[in-house]
C-alpha cells in the first residue's frame, strides 16, 4: 500500500515538474514572439523614419551644380620594342643593384558596401522579371507592369516615384541583386552595370524609370549615390573610391560623383545623404562569374622553347563587360592605375583551360627556368601594336585580353607576365614604370643573377616581356632606373 502511494506521489511529482516545463517554454516561445514582433516592429518604424526623411529632404529645392569634364587618360610616349643583342642573350647577367625614385604600395582591399537596413526576402511580389547582362541571363522579383511611372521631371514627381516603389514592397527584389552579386561574385562596377540592365529591361533605355528604378535598388543595397535632373533627364550619380577617367563628375559635399552618361553642363543634385552609404570600389577581388561564351581558340608558342606552345581560349562575355570598365587610379597616385588590372584574378575558365597546358610544361623545373620559359612565351608568342594606332589612346587589358586580342602592348604584357608567376610559380611580382615603358620584377627563393631591386629586404629580380628574347635579369636598353618606380602587387 505505502509502495503504491509512493508511486503515486512520485507520479504527480513529474507531472508537476513536467507541467511546469512546459509552462516555462510557453512563456519562453510567448515571450520570444512578443521580442520579435517588437524587434520587427522597431525595424519598420526605423525603415521608415529614414525614407520619410529622405524623401521629405527630397521634395526641398535641390542645388544646381555644374559637370567638370571627363578626366583624360594620361599621354604617354610610348617606348618601342626592343630584340636583345646576342650579348645579352648569351652572357650571364650581371648582379646589378637597380636605383629607383620611389615605390606605389599595394592597394586596399576595400569590402563591399551592404545595406544599412535589413531587407526582408519576403516583401515583394511573386512576379518575375528576366533580364540579361554580358551575356549572362538572371531573374528578379519584379512587376514592370505595375511598377510607377514618372509623371514629370520636377522633384516630387521624383520623390513620389520613389516613395511608391517603397510602398509598393520591392524588398524582394533588392534581396534577389544582392543574391546575383554574391552569386556571381560581382565587383561593384560589374553590379552597376547589372543594375543598369534590369531597369532598362523594366523601363526602356534612357527612361527617367530606369534611372530611378536603378538609383532605388543601388541606394538600399548599401552604396553611396545622389539624383540629379534638369530639364530633359534624371540621372543617378555614384560616388567613388577611385578617380575615374572617361567620364563626367560632380563635386559634391567633399566627394566625387560620376555618370554613366555624357552629360554635361548644369544639373539640379539632391543632396540628402541615405543612412551607411558607402563609395564604390573598382577594384575585381574575385573571378567574377558571367555565362560561358568561348572564343575561337588561338595558339601561342614560344620560340626559345620550342615545346611552349599552348592554346587559348577566353569567355567573351567577359570581354564585354571589360570593355565597360573605367581606368582609374586610387590614393591620389595616378600610378596605382596598372594595379587595378594586375591584382585583378585570371578567370575560372583560363584557369582550367589554359594553366592545366602550362602546369605540365612547367613541372618538374627549377623557378628560373619557369620564369625564363613564361617570359619568352610572351616576349616572342605576343604581337605589339601601340594603343593609339588600335584604340585612339592608352589602354591597358586584363590579362584575358592579352590573351584574346591580337595585339598588346609593354603595360599589358607586364600586367599578363606578373598574373602567370603569381599564379603558376607562386612569386611575388612587382611593377616597374619607367616614363613610356612598364616591366616587371620577380621576387626567387633561389639565388638568381641579374639587375634587381631591393626593397626591404626582398630582392627582386628584372623581367621585361618587351625586351624581346632577354632573359632573366636584363633591363631593356635606355631604361633610365632613376626614373623608375615601383609599384606593388597583391
Amino acid at each position: 500500500m505505502r509502495r503504491g502511494v509512493l508511486i503515486l506521489g512520485l507520479t504527480a511529482l513529474c507531472l508537476t515538474e513536467i507541467l511546469a516545463q512546459d509552462l516555462s517554454r510557453s512563456q519562453a516561445h510567448r515571450a520570444l514572439d512578443e521580442f520579435r514582433k517588437e524587434t520587427r516592429a522597431d525595424f519598420v518604424n526605423f525603415r521608415k523614419r529614414c525614407m520619410d526623411d529622405f524623401l521629405s529632404f527630397m521634395r526641398h529645392p535641390w542645388k544646381s551644380f555644374e559637370s567638370e569634364a571627363p578626366k583624360s587618360k594620361p599621354k604617354k610616349d610610348a617606348v618601342p620594342p626592343q630584340v636583345a643583342p646576342e650579348e645579352d642573350r648569351i652572357a650571364p647577367a650581371d648582379n646589378t643593384p637597380v636605383t629607383i625614385v620611389g615605390v606605389v604600395p599595394p592597394q586596399p582591399e576595400v569590402p563591399q558596401p551592404k545595406p544599412a537596413l535589413p531587407i526582408e526576402e519576403d516583401r515583394g511580389t511573386d512576379i518575375s522579371m528576366n533580364f540579361t547582362f554580358f551575356g549572362t541571363t538572371a531573374s528578379v522579383h519584379f512587376d514592370a507592369q505595375r511598377g510607377p511611372k514618372l509623371r514629370g521631371l520636377d522633384v516630387n514627381d521624383i520623390a513620389t516615384f520613389l516613395e511608391t516603389l517603397e510602398k509598393n514592397g520591392n524588398d524582394r527584389l533588392i534581396h534577389d541583386c544582392l543574391q546575383i552579386r554574391q552569386t556571381r561574385r560581382l565587383s561593384d562596377w560589374a553590379y552597376l552595370q547589372m543594375l543598369q540592365a534590369l531597369a532598362e529591361t523594366a523601363y526602356g533605355k534612357g527612361t527617367g524609370e530606369a534611372e530611378l528604378l536603378k538609383a532605388y535598388i543601388y541606394c538600399l543595397s548599401g552604396y553611396k549615390m545622389r539624383i540629379a535632373h534638369n530639364d530633359q533627364w534624371v540621372k543617378m550619380l555614384f560616388a567613388s573610391r577611385n578617380v575615374l577617367f572617361g567620364l563626367p563628375s560632380f563635386t559634391i559635399d567633399g566627394d566625387t560623383y560620376y555618370c554613366n552618361d555624357m552629360i554635361m553642363g548644369s544639373m539640379y543634385v539632391c543632396e540628402a545623404p541615405f543612412p551607411g552609404e558607402k563609395q564604390m570600389s573598382p577594384g575585381i577581388t574575385e573571378c567574377q562569374q558571367f555565362d560561358m561564351r568561348a572564343s575561337e581558340p588561338r595558339t601561342i608558342s614560344s620560340q626559345q622553347y620550342p615545346d611552349m606552345r599552348v592554346n587559348s581560349s577566353v569567355n567573351r562575355n567577359l570581354l564585354d563587360f571589360y570593355a565597360t570598365y573605367p581606368t582609374s587610379y586610387y590614393g591620389g597616385d595616378i600610378m596605382t592605375r596598372w594595379a587595378m588590372f594586375a591584382n585583378t584574378p585570371m578567370q575560372e575558365e583560363v584557369n582550367r583551360s589554359l594553366y592545366p597546358q602550362l602546369r605540365q610544361l612547367l613541372c618538374g623545373r627549377s623557378e628560373l627556368e619557369q620564369v625564363s620559359r613564361l617570359l619568352n612565351l610572351l616576349q616572342t608568342g605576343l604581337e605589339y601594336e601601340y594603343d593609339n594606332k588600335l584604340w585612339g589612346g592608352d589602354r591597358i587589358f586584363f590579362s584575358e585580353e592579352s590573351l584574346f586580342y591580337p595585339y598588346c602592348d609593354c603595360e599589358d604584357r607586364a600586367i599578363l607576365l606578373t598574373r602567370l608567376v603569381r599564379d603558376l610559380v607562386g612569386l611575388k611580382c612587382i611593377l616597374i614604370y619607367y616614363p613610356g615603358h612598364l616591366a616587371c620584377a620577380v621576387e626567387f627563393n633561389e639565388d638568381v643573377r641579374g639587375d634587381y631591386i631591393q626593397l626591404d629586404g626582398h630582392k627582386f629580380v628584372v623581367c621585361d616581356p618587351t625586351y624581346i628574347g632577354a632573359p632573366v635579369g636584363h633591363t631593356m636598353k635606355g631604361m633610365e632606373n632613376a626614373t623608375a618606380r615601383v609599384i606593388f602587387l597583391q
